[in-house]
């Protein structure tokens, strides 16, 4: 059973690594899977042939809690094969329900992090606002474009994997930014191997290297860095608001028109200013689903913990 639910948390990981502005590792937080998704990847290094030699490939196998890797990474392949489609169809029909329950499954998630933070300081609340502002430049930063060329693939999948893994910080943003979220969307949508496979690798590369680091702030300054990871969250709620204006548009690698600015908008003031529906009653039931979905998996990670 423990398979099965490391599996759909894997699953909800996906969906939300799939969304752009919406962080896997906040799913991985709030289910109470993060440190032990840390530790495991942390113990993915050299000394693994040490433990080989000494206790064969079982006690590697145990060493770096392999089943439970495996299990993981299985559902969020599984989710982003299964939710591409969905996800992309969503955006382009639907933007401001789907916009509006990951906005109410961001604000929860901002006061379940509060939750965690043991002892409150000055310093934690520097750090909040540190990270707020760190991730809202972020969100204003201007798409590059990208080639997607093998080198730049390699290059973009070990950024974005290191920003998965942060809660906060969306690895479909960053692929955004880096001009390699459509080329990439596109390979899972038509089972692209041979981009997947180099994308493949440079998060492999990425996620070796930055979650060494990750676990040593957890493990060292826990409190720190979980202020500055929620403030991260709190600065992408911009990037995530449903009611946005586009100001001016780009080409992308298919030559499609697609949003290069945006301006985000009372709701309100939507209808006016656009043209379109504001989808007012849609959006608020939208956010108050996204809440409770993150509710149920708090409650779901608490019982299961006992």
């Amino acid at each position: 059973m423990n398979k099965l639910f490391t599996f759909l948390k894997g699953m909800a990981m996906g969906a939300a690594d799939v969304v752009p502005g919406v962080s896997g590792g906040t799913i991985a937080f709030i289910t109470g899977i993060y440190d032990t998704l840390l530790e495991s990847i942390r113990r993915v290094n050299p000394s693994l042939i040490g433990i080989i030699r000494k206790d064969g490939i079982k006690g590697a196998y145990e060493h770096i809690n392999g089943t439970f890797l495996i299990c993981l990474f299985a559902g969020i392949l599984t989710s982003i094969f299964t939710f591409a489609k969905v996800i992309t169809w969503m955006l382009e029909t639907h933007p401001i329900p789907l916009w509006s329950f990951f906005f109410g499954l961001i604000i929860i998630s901002v006061i379940h992090m509060f939750k965690q933070v043991d002892k409150w300081t000055i310093g934690r609340f520097i750090a909040i606002i540190f990270g707020a502002v760190f991730a809202y430049g972020i969100t204003v930063l201007h798409p590059v474009a990208m080639e997607p060329t093998p080198i730049n693939i390699l290059i973009a999948g070990a950024i974005a994997i290191c920003a998965m893994i942060l809660p906060g910080i969306s690895g479909s943003f960053i692929l955004l930014l880096l001009g390699m979220y459509a080329p990439i969307l596109a390979a899972a949508k038509s089972f692209d191997v041979v981009t997947l496979g180099t994308f493949a690798i440079g998060c492999l590369i990425g996620l070796l290297s930055f979650s060494h680091f990750l676990s040593w702030l957890l493990r060292n300054y826990r409190d720190l860095a979980l202020t500055f990871l929620t403030g991260l969250m709190i600065g992408t709620l911009s990037k995530i608001w449903p009611w946005k204006e586009v100001i001016s548009w780009r080409v992308n690698s298919h030559g499609e028109q697609v949003p290069l600015l945006e301006h985000n908008l009372s709701p309100f003031s939507f209808e006016q200013v656009t043209g379109q529906p504001a989808l007012i009653t849609y959006a608020v039931l939208a956010m108050i689903l996204g809440i409770a979905v993150v509710w149920g998996l708090e409650k779901f990670a608490a019982a299961e913990q006992k």
